[in-house]
């Protein structure tokens, strides 16, 4: 029974997660008895380590997963991991290149060895780190999206999707990276604006003394120019509609079109066209059967269909060379500044070139157009609701989706060429042979899938698809995805499209968009900004040169890796103290509110560490005071229940019903809220006071009733808190249960407490409203005489309280009551009154001296008074402090100018 003095959340958790895995606690059933209720892990990178928002995340999928399962559901919380094609790929390749070796002098095979040795090396970091935040996922069904199970799913849409017309191949304009060497998906280009240049180039009109300027920010690109395109209406230029006009530097002549895509009031109304490198000129190529043309490599030089003077030039370099000749020629007529939004991939931050290639493509607009269906059917929900407008949004827009990309890590695509370049799609070698015939010689297309395509298979593959399986019938559709927004598009709308294709029904019933978690400061996390917060450094705690130097690590500019610690010095000047798993799971559920981004505060960390350490002291108090003895465990004996017991009893039906509402809505703020204010205002700071009152002064059937309620209501408790805070609350259990007469291995295995609502006592919680008042007020009437916490001194009340005394006496230092009728004794004391009821501290005052320490201590509030007005009346110091310091002096100089009303007041009494 003994419970060690203080906390030691290392311990408790190094002792309690093994057993709780090793017992299977975390593994579903495919039982149809009980209600299902699944969550399917977002898979992190497979080479990734936890960041915040995976510590966030999966703190609020473990309280949802752990609160349904003691509610007797049949629960699985499905993990996984994700073989992350670019980002894995970029890892290990700058692994060799640190060896001097690159992915092209291994070969295609032994690089894939390295990248699955790196796998097996480093896949399970961050599921070891899951663990060490208390992830109670079903490790026994851990998935891998390119293990065998899922790889067959993968081949199989792929070939169901192309045998259905869905899938196609197409020459096509994509965001081209040119250091990677892959195609990339408009969702990993992050485009930013940069200061550049708008040259303005004139344009010869052919057998003319005409020209056309046309401006651009890109002067390489004209080398694979097809047009200059006016506006059908302009009247400057249409005599010119139809004629052609020699391209500057180059030894042909282009035509000059007119289409409603120009805009004529923008620079000088001409535009030149250039299919290959520019999304719009594409289409505008499209309308008018220009051929593009491609004057790029794929590593972004210029190729020989350009002329010979640049080719082979990195397209930089082009532009100089363009731009000086363009000059020599006298066809440069002005060069501006200009502020223009650069495309960069967000892996390598090169700049994003568009270009034509031969890709495979999805088909979206069926597909968009049933996932638009069933979130409008109401089939899926988003909670909060305003993200159903920007799901809705990039549906109605879907343009079709390029799912090939040019790496060598990932599902390669199951499609087979012959010699001729035909083209077979199919299962395996073997079944695309039988297509083209015995006597064909194949070799299976080089390019791999988006690492999206397999991800967006994850909830129906993971469970068995396209087998039949018990999991598939039990679980799908799941019942939550807990995601950030940035991946509505990636992924959430992939799932549901994907998922109603292939197996008629939905991913999920409800989709949980929770915000972003930034630094203290309102920042974004990021390594370049070196504002990141390792949560298993939060758990264990770390110093402050140790901080420092991890968040330098990598940073090659020194000027920055200065600013950097820096900030870091002045933001924790005393690093990170182990604050423990269960701390920090409840500072995220505190700042889980509904669609606002999170500032993470380290106070927040304290706060909830010091919560940990009140219930744990509460739990001591408990124990020890109900060791040995009983606990009403006996029906036999008489239990006489006080007001105060059943007013404790009635605050937790109260805040069972609070915390059930708040996860099923998924107010994870509002359960932490309900939890930390019944456990530390209601039965740490009030109850267990009150309780030593009873336990010393009440008879026997008193006692016992107390003692029954203090354990029965703390076990209660350590079960309603379990979702949030699971450790502390497993290792209290297993000294609580037994005495509540509970008995089972693990907390885990509990019900969860259910609100009876029948069990409110009006008539108690009224009777201890009053005391807490009445203790408030006497405590508040100390404060006003100055008087010392270690004093006992006696008080007079005006009103029937006598079965109040014994608390009043022992939670406000009262040494007697007496208790009068008709009117309080003629005095200098001040008076506090309680609805009815009046109360007076006797005591000696000794008029001069009080009154002259109240008019010393107004005359010191009166000049913070003054000093707050003459702060809040400058102009310059409203308009420049944030809000929240201006709302801050506004509430000081309130607070100073109700205290000096009060005591204004006890001056006039006294004079």
């Amino acid at each position: 029974m003994e419970l060690a003095k203080s906390f030691e959340p290392a311990a408790i958790e190094a002792h309690w997660y093994p057993l709780w895995e090793s017992r299977g606690y975390f593994k579903a059933a495919a039982d149809p008895a009980k209600p299902a209720y699944c969550i399917m892990l977002p898979p992190p990178n497979v080479t990734g380590t936890l960041h915040m928002g995976h510590a966030f995340q999966d703190t609020l999928m473990d309280t949802l997963v752990r609160y349904h399962r003691m509610k007797g559901e049949n629960t699985l919380w499905q993990p996984g991991t994700d073989h992350a094609g670019i980002a894995t790929q970029i890892v290990v390749e700058r692994q060799l290149d640190q060896k001097g070796v690159s992915r092209h002098d291994l070969g295609r095979e032994k690089f894939l060895e390295r990248v699955w040795e790196w796998k097996e090396e480093s896949g399970s970091t961050i599921t070891r780190q899951m663990r060490r935040l208390g992830a109670s996922c079903d490790w026994s069904r851990e998935r891998f999206t390119m293990d065998e199970g899922l790889s067959k799913a993968v081949t199989e849409v792929f070939v169901k999707l192309y045998e259905q017309g869905l899938i196609y191949r197409g020459k096509r304009l994509v965001n081209w990276d040119p250091v990677l060497l892959t195609a990339v998906s408009d969702l990993e280009v992050i485009s930013e604006e940069e200061d550049g240049f708008m040259w303005h180039i004139r344009y010869p009109v052919e057998d003319s003394d005409e020209s056309l300027v046309v401006a651009t920010t890109r002067p390489e690109t004209m080398l694979g120019d097809m047009a200059v395109a006016v506006h059908p209406e302009d009247g400057r230029y249409r005599h010119l509609i139809g004629k052609h006009v020699r391209l500057p530097l180059c030894q042909r002549t282009i035509p000059v079109i007119a289409d409603d895509y120009v805009d004529p009031a923008f620079g000088t109304g001409c535009v030149k066209i250039t299919p290959a490198h520019d999304f719009n000129d594409y289409q505008v190529g499209q309308r008018h059967h220009l051929e593009p043309l491609s004057i790029f490599t794929l590593d972004a030089k210029i190729n020989d269909l350009a002329p010979s003077a640049y080719q082979g030039l990195d397209r930089y370099e082009a532009r100089k060379k363009i731009v000086a000749d363009l000059e020599a020629e006298e066809l440069l007529i002005e060069t501006k500044p200009h502020k223009l939004m650069v495309p960069r991939g967000d892996r390598t931050h090169a700049v994003i070139e568009p270009m034509l290639t031969d890709q495979w493509y999805v088909a979206m607009e069926g597909l968009a157009k049933r996932g638009l269906e069933v979130v409008a059917q109401g089939e899926v929900k988003f909670v909060p609701e305003n993200w159903t407008h920007v799901y809705n949004q990039w549906l109605e827009n879907i343009q079709d989706w390029c799912i090939s990309r040019q790496l060598w890590w990932g599902h390669r695509i199951p499609a087979w060429y012959d010699e001729d370049g035909n083209f077979y799609v199919a299962h395996s070698l073997e079944a695309a042979q039988q297509q083209a015939g015995a006597d064909k010689k194949l070799r299976q297309d080089e390019d791999v899938l988006d690492t999206w395509f397999s991800s967006a298979l994850w909830p129906f593959s993971t469970l068995g698809w396209p087998e039949k399986t018990p999991e598939l019938d039990t679980f799908l559709p799941t019942s939550v995805l807990v995601t950030g927004f940035d991946i509505i598009f990636f992924w959430v709308a992939r799932m549901v499209m994907m998922s109603e294709h292939f197996t008629g029904q939905v991913p999920f019933k409800e989709v949980y968009v929770h915000g972003l978690v930034r630094d203290m400061h309102g920042n974004k996390m990021s390594k370049s900004k070196g504002n990141v917060i390792d949560p298993i450094d939060l758990i264990d705690g770390i110093d402050l040169e140790s901080l420092v130097a991890k968040r330098r690590t990598g940073l090659m500019n020194p000027k920055q890796a200065e600013a950097i610690a820096k900030q870091t010095r002045k933001d924790f000047p005393d690093g990170f103290p182990a604050f423990g798993t269960d701390a920090i799971r409840f500072t995220f559920a505190s700042l889980a509110s509904h669609g606002r981004d999170i500032k993470f505060d380290l106070q927040r960390c304290d706060g909830y560490r010091n919560f940990c350490n009140k219930l744990w002291n509460a739990t001591r108090f408990v124990l020890m005071n109900t060791e040995d003895k009983d606990c009403g465990q006996d029906a036999s004996l008489p239990l006489e229940f006080s007001d105060v017991d059943l007013w404790i009893v009635s605050r937790l039906q109260q805040a069972e019903k609070e915390v059930a509402e708040a996860f099923d809505t998924y107010r994870f703020d509002m359960a932490a809220r309900a939890v930390y204010e019944f456990v530390w205002d209601e039965y740490c700071d009030w109850y267990v006071e009150l309780a030593k009152v009873q336990i010393n002064q009440g008879n026997e059937a008193q006692q016992r009733a107390t003692r029954r309620t203090l354990v029965r209501v703390l076990e209660a408790t350590l079960r309603l808190a379990h979702p949030i805070i699971p450790f502390i609350t497993e290792e209290l259990w297993q000294k609580v249960g037994p005495l509540a007469g509970k008995d089972g291995e693990s907390i885990m295995l509990q019900p969860y407490p259910v609100a009876d609502m029948g069990r409110v006592n009006e008539a108690a919680n009224q009777q201890v409203a009053l005391l807490k008042e009445m203790v408030n007020a006497c405590r508040t009437l100390r404060g006003e005489m100055n008087l010392s916490p270690a004093m006992k001194v006696p008080l007079i009340a005006l009103g029937d309280i006598s079965a109040l005394v014994p608390y009043l006496q022992a939670l406000a230092r009262i040494s007697d009551v007496e208790i009068v009728q008709g009117e309080l004794p003629a005095a200098d004391a001040p008076v506090a009154v309680v609805g009815e009821i009046r109360l007076m501290l006797k005591i000696e005052v000794d008029k001069e001296a009080e009154q002259a320490r109240l008019a010393k201590e107004i005359a010191r509030l009166e000049g913070e008074i003054a000093k707050a007005q003459a702060k809040l009346s400058n102009e310059s110091f409203v308009a420049r402090a944030p809000a929240a310091v201006v709302a801050q002096e506004k509430e000081r100089m309130e607070n100073f100018g109700a205290t000096v009303e009060k005591m204004r007041a006890q001056l006039e009494r006294l004079k």
